[in-house]
């Protein structure tokens, strides 16, 4: 199971088994793995914003 990642401005989890369709990331892209210009779905805060879960 893949380690998930959690936004620290609004609580949204990131889960590389799911990815984010809607942002063109598909299932099972690590979040390591991420483009550099992904933003949190949710309020846009940069990775660097998420911390592990």
């Amino acid at each position: 199971m893949a380690k998930k990642y959690v936004c620290t401005v609004c609580g949204y989890v990131y889960d590389p088994d799911k990815g984010d369709p809607d942002s063109g990331i598909e299932p099972g892209t690590a979040f390591e793995d991420l483009p550099g210009d992904w933003t949190c779905p949710e309020c846009g805060a940069p990775t660097d914003a998420f911390e592990a879960a």
